[in-house]
Parts: C-alpha cells; structure tokens; sequence
C-alpha cells in the first residue's frame, strides 16, 4: 500500500516562501509521476505542477510558472514543491499524489489519473 504524507505547510505573507514536501512508501517510486494538486474552499482541486520518473520532466500551472519548483529525491522517496513569490491565491490545501500505473505524459496534468493522495497540508498565504 502506498502512503504519501505531505509537510511544510504554514501561514506566510505575501512575498514570502515556502518548502513542501512529500515522503512516500514504495519501493518502485523512481518510476511513478508525482504531482501537487490545492484546492481552495468552495473551488475545485487544481492541478499546480508535476514530475515524470527517471527523467524528472517538469509541468505547471500557468499561475506557478516562473515562482514555483516541484523536484524529487529518488534516494529518499520524497518529492519537494519550492514556492517562492507567494500570493494570496495560493491559499488552499495542497495535496501530494502518485501516478503509479503506466501512463502518457500528456496526461499528468489530470488528478483523474493519480492513484494515490495525501491528506493535505495547509497553505495561508496574508496579504
């Protein structure tokens, strides 16, 4: 079974940064896509950026483009989201998820596809 638990969050102000992380179980996670997901209250959950396997190809938002980096640590089975520039719409509960099935690329942007979430961590951002 797999098990993802999410870290880092906080309240920040504008501006500032934050590290999330994501530590996950399983011994194939060099293969799996990994991706952050938020949801805001009231809005649906969205996509905010993702990362292929091996070749650690990266995907975003057009709203995280430029402020925020998603990386992973193979060694350590843990996958990082960098915020940096943080606004006040990035307030939301950001989850953590695992593709762990054979899956194109194209598609890593769709949460329909992870097979496995976080509970969250929650990020308040003040103005």
């Amino acid at each position: 079974q797999v098990q993802l638990i999410e870290s880092g969050g906080g309240l920040m102000q504008a501006g500032g940064s934050l590290r999330l992380s994501c530590a996950a179980s399983g011994r194939t996670f060099i293969y799996w896509y990994m991706g952050w997901f938020r949801q805001a209250p009231g809005k649906e959950r969205e996509f905010v950026a993702a990362i292929t396997g091996s070749r650690s190809s990266t995907y975003y938002v057009y709203s995280a483009e430029g402020r925020f980096t998603i990386s992973r640590d193979n060694a350590k089975n843990t996958v990082y989201l960098q915020m940096n520039s943080l606004k006040p719409e990035d307030t939301a509960l950001y989850y953590c998820a695992a593709v762990t099935r054979p899956t194109l690329a194209t598609m890593i942007r769709n949460r329909d596809r992870y097979d496995y979430w976080g509970q969250g961590t929650q990020v308040t951002v003040s103005s």
